[in-house]
């Protein structure tokens, strides 16, 4: 199975998988906001606690969040050389040609690469323990007073859960691809940067071709079960908040409380 793990989900009966699929939301997308304003270690440790929290409960084994960080490594590390090469600061430490390497550009490097892992850690918590249609629907509906103002929250909802569930389903594809051609004698990790990434484009077509099937046989089946738009339709599976989701928003009020604590009387 292909690492990427955005995107997944994983069946489970723990506390966070039994969370209504807004909470879950909107615990993701205030803790985003709140790291936007991390600014020393003390918030990054808090919001790092917070989330290694998360991931157990979610009864997984952390190698699999782990896996699915390593496909966006080279991401994480690209953007951690520029924060060390073009942060500008004293004390400066060593110079590499018209770089130079400075505390403050070592301490940006090290938050933002804490940020990333968070963030995607807590994004991948999310798909992980919900179906991509409850979060179609979840969002369908935080969203929903938009629609008084025009705003096709029911097709944006239908696209989001569709894009869910096909991307991981891409990247198996790709995989498939991949090992198809490797037992030809096709190399993807020998070489320079121009020959590896000359070697992907064989793989774009099969697998362009492959996602085009895929999207017209979704079509066929769609409109062979009568589905006209995504408007005035109902729901197999009614939200409803319950006693669980109360003591999550509890959590996540004094998670951000503390945060703002901790951010004023030890500001960086």
């Amino acid at each position: 199975m292909n690492n990427i793990m955005i995107g997944r989900f994983v069946p489970g009966n723990s506390w966070v998988h039994r969370l209504d699929p807004r909470t879950k939301m909107i615990v993701t997308f205030v803790y985003i906001i709140v790291m936007l304003w991390a600014n020393n270690w003390q918030t990054y440790v808090w919001t790092a606690a917070f989330v290694v929290v998360l991931v157990k409960l979610t009864d997984q084994p952390f190698k699999l969040y782990w896996d699915g960080l390593k496909p966006i490594f080279w991401l994480i590390l690209f953007t951690v050389i520029l924060q060390l090469l073009f942060t500008p600061g004293t004390p400066i430490l060593f110079s590499v040609g018209p770089f130079q390497v400075t505390v403050p550009g070592i301490l940006n490097a090290i938050y933002v690469m804490v940020r990333f892992v968070l963030i995607i850690l807590m994004s991948t918590i999310l798909t992980l323990t919900t179906p991509p249609t409850s979060i179609a629907n979840a969002l369908e509906s935080l969203l929903s007073p938009f629609k008084k103002i025009g705003v096709p929250i029911a097709e944006l909802a239908l696209m989001l859960a569709i894009a869910l569930r096909f991307v991981p389903l891409l990247m198996d594809e790709m995989q498939k691809i991949m090992n198809a051609q490797k037992s030809r004698g096709m190399s993807f990790s020998t070489g320079g940067p121009i020959k590896r990434a000359k070697a992907i484009i064989p793989l774009l077509i099969p697998l362009f071709i492959g996602a085009l099937q895929r999207a017209l046989d979704l079509a066929n089946a769609m409109e062979v079960r009568g589905f006209k738009d995504a408007v005035q339709r109902t729901k197999y599976r009614i939200l409803s908040y319950q006693k669980i989701d109360k003591v999550a928003f509890a959590a996540l009020i004094g998670f951000v409380i503390i945060f703002f604590v901790i951010k004023t009387w030890l500001h960086g």
